[in-house]
């Protein structure tokens, strides 16, 4: 997938083949999986970025990136301390952290994320409390204006929530309102913000704008951008990179 953003969104067959050193054929099916799951679009002669303002479904998010997910996620659990109380947002990062967290004793959760509260429920020493509302199929977890009023209700110490893309200029974008509502609800009650972001959300477009890194204590990416390292050091947030390194496509 870096290859493809490297290349402007553009990939040819022939270039991947030659990269790979496999046959057409070979690589053919490889590209109409990645199609198929919403990763890619076909085009003729290869591969590209695909153009939709929508977000992957999170069945097919949950296994990109993963390892950087894993890593982000056991540093917010070096971070956090014992008996506090957390915020965890919507998508597969903050999935991850909860997977991470789901030992961490003495929390206590607010979410509305529908597999973070299945996954922390199972531990008796952890209070989850889910968040009413909307539920988004595709997206696994609730949304809607009695979500945000639930979760406005709590003061937590630690806000962890992503993003559906974090630009050059430093903007925190998201996929519609509703999902930036719930990270703005996030933001405005949490005494410490950590964003969690793996590094494709770098390059990716997402039409609403939620905040900027200025509204962020945190920021912690498996690899980012002089641009952001920039943002970063400006503003005094506390940068982690944790890795590893993306491989190229």
């Amino acid at each position: 997938m870096d290859g493809l953003h490297q290349a402007n969104g553009v990939l040819l067959s022939a270039d991947i083949t030659s990269l790979f050193d496999v046959t057409v054929q070979t690589i053919r099916k490889d590209l109409n999986e990645l199609s198929e799951l919403g990763l890619v679009r076909r085009v003729h002669g290869g591969i590209k970025l695909p153009s939709s303002n929508k977000n992957v479904s999170f069945s097919n998010r949950t296994v990109m990136n993963l390892a950087a997910k894993q890593n982000i996620a056991h540093k917010v659990v070096e971070l956090l301390p014992e008996n506090t109380s957390v915020f965890l947002g919507i998508g597969t990062t903050p999935q991850q952290v909860a997977e991470a967290l789901s030992s961490h004793p003495g929390l206590t959760v607010v979410t509305n994320n529908i597999n973070v509260a299945l996954t922390l429920c199972n531990n008796t020493k952890i209070q989850t409390h889910l968040a009413g509302g909307k539920v988004r199929a595709n997206d696994q977890d609730m949304m809607g204006p009695e979500t945000t009023a639930f979760m406005s209700k709590f003061n937590i110490q630690y806000g962890i929530f992503g993003v559906g893309g974090l630009n050059q200029k430093g903007q925190l974008l998201d996929f519609s309102p509703e999902e930036s509502s719930v990270s703005r609800t996030i933001i405005e009650n949490s005494e410490e913000r950590i964003l969690v972001a793996d590094h494709s959300k770098l390059t990716r477009y997402a039409p609403v704008i939620t905040g900027a890194l200025k509204d962020v204590d945190m920021l912690i990416m498996d690899a980012t951008s002089e641009p952001i390292r920039k943002f970063c050091h400006e503003l005094q947030i506390e940068l982690f990179e944790v890795g590893p390194v993306p491989e190229r496509m």
